[in-house]
């Protein structure tokens, strides 16, 4: 699950396709210097858009298959929450058991992170996404018949594993793109918009038939095999096997399985892959963790209505939506790094009101916004990466961030869940705050990118 959990997707190499020879290589683009508060330095790429690639008709399939991808992970993250109380029904399993599925989630995403620069060796760009692709479908496929409990949890590690396939490489091609924060935007946009559009599908479904709620992947189903054509007939350029013409085949693997290793010990060196990291880490752990637990806190503390709040979650969905398709620019004319601090304070303003403004219809207000000013979050730090890795080492780079990133979606709402069987619910207030306090700090800490003169 992207979190957001997450394409995960939330892994940002520019891509440049030789369109003479079919294939994809990285090309090398104008220097930049990173200056860090380490003595030592890295360099880095960014392209120039001159370089990037343009907006053909081509691309813009391209483009719209990886914005289909990233609605279809939506849908997919979505539903869990509307789903729960049936899956506890039907398997006959405390709440405890739920955390199986989001240590399967992360279980996926983490063996993503670490197999990403292997299948680069030897598989296509579009290879990589139609496997993503493959590997999502199967896991609903999975779910749709209501197996046995250990089955469907292990499906989650099947989710979380195609998205972390498909969703990293889509952000790999959308950020090489002429005017990529704008598209970037929107492809975090039509994931915002998946989670705002599965419960209001998954709900009516499971109401109408609560001991066939499963049916829903069968919608979920019809949307992956629409995801498998979009990747197989828009990436078609790039679907193949990577051939070495070495002298033995035997030495082959091995020199590119010592390569690949070499790049993922590289990369752990990083000292801005722990940095980015830890931002995406405290922000997908704040972000999981209000939308988790923002309706208990207005039933059992505001008193509101069980079967009214359940819908507040869409409000912040939508804030997200919204956040995502009419901020890019912005950030992008006045500089992605003040501009995320000033979305950091935004956020920490509504936050406060939920806290502090004890009536129901302005917290409902200030969810909405917490969405909307915490949009531009994921795509940003992203766009950031995108400048900070080498493109050699940003697949599996940007591929270990939404890892831990996904350790943050798991860990703090486990935490406050936690806490709150033990003081109440009311702890999730200054949890969350602590939370985005930490997020604007975090991103000031994350190094700037400056362009060097040559």
């Amino acid at each position: 699950m992207s979190t957001q959990t997450a394409t995960i997707t939330e892994v940002v190499p520019h891509e440049i396709i030789d369109t003479s020879s079919k294939t994809i290589n990285f090309q090398p683009h104008e220097e930049i210097e990173l200056n860090t508060r380490a003595p030592s330095r890295q360099s880095s790429r960014v392209v120039s858009e001159d370089e990037a690639i343009k907006l053909t008709k081509d691309t813009m399939f391209k483009l719209l298959s990886a914005g289909f991808s990233f609605f279809f992970a939506g849908t997919s993250d979505g539903c869990l929450g509307a789903l729960i109380p049936y899956i506890l029904r039907t398997y006959q399993v405390d709440t405890d058991m739920i955390a199986v599925i989001f240590a399967a989630s992360f279980g996926g995403w983490v063996t993503a992170a670490l197999t990403n620069s292997h299948l680069l060796k030897y598989l296509g760009f579009g290879s990589i996404l139609a496997i993503g692709a493959f590997i999502q479908l199967l896991a609903h496929v999975l779910r749709v018949w209501t197996p046995p409990y250990s089955l469907f949890a292990f499906s989650f590690f099947l989710t979380s594993l195609g998205q972390a396939y498909q969703d990293s490489h889509s952000n790999t091609y959308v950020s090489g793109v002429k005017g990529a924060h704008r598209w970037l935007g929107f492809i975090h946009a039509m994931y915002a918009l998946g989670l705002l559009v599965s419960p209001f599908v998954a709900t009516p479904i499971a109401v109408a038939r609560p001991d066939r709620w499963a049916l829903f992947y069968g919608f979920l189903i019809g949307l992956g095999v629409i995801n498998i054509v979009a990747v197989l007939f828009a990436f078609r350029d790039s679907l193949k096997v990577i051939h070495r013409s070495e002298p033995t085949e035997e030495g082959q693997d091995t020199s590119r399985g010592k390569s690949a290793v070499q790049e993922l010990k590289e990369t752990l060196g990083m000292r801005a892959l722990w940095l980015l990291s830890l931002y995406f880490f405290l922000f997908l752990g704040a972000s999981v963790t209000g939308g988790g637990w923002s309706v208990e806190f207005l039933v059992q503390i505001r008193g509101g209505d069980l079967t009214k709040m359940g819908y507040v979650p869409a409000g912040q969905n939508g804030g997200l939506f919204l956040g995502r398709l009419l901020l890019a620019e912005p950030t992008k004319r006045f500089g992605e790094r003040r501009m995320v601090l000033l979305y950091c304070i935004l956020t920490l303003a509504a936050q406060l009101v939920f806290w502090l403004v004890p009536n129901i219809p302005a917290n409902i207000a200030a969810i909405s916004l917490v969405g909307f000013f915490s949009g531009p979050f994921f795509a940003t730090g992203i766009s950031v990466g995108s400048k900070l890795f080498p493109k050699r080492l940003q697949p599996t780079a940007l591929g270990l961030v939404f890892a831990l990133a996904q350790a943050g979606g798991s860990l703090f709402p486990a935490l406050t869940g936690v806490i709150a069987s033990r003081v109440g619910v009311q702890v999730l207030q200054p949890i969350m705050t602590a939370l985005l306090v930490a997020t604007g700090i975090s991103w000031w800490l994350v190094p700037k990118v400056h362009h060097r003169s040559e």
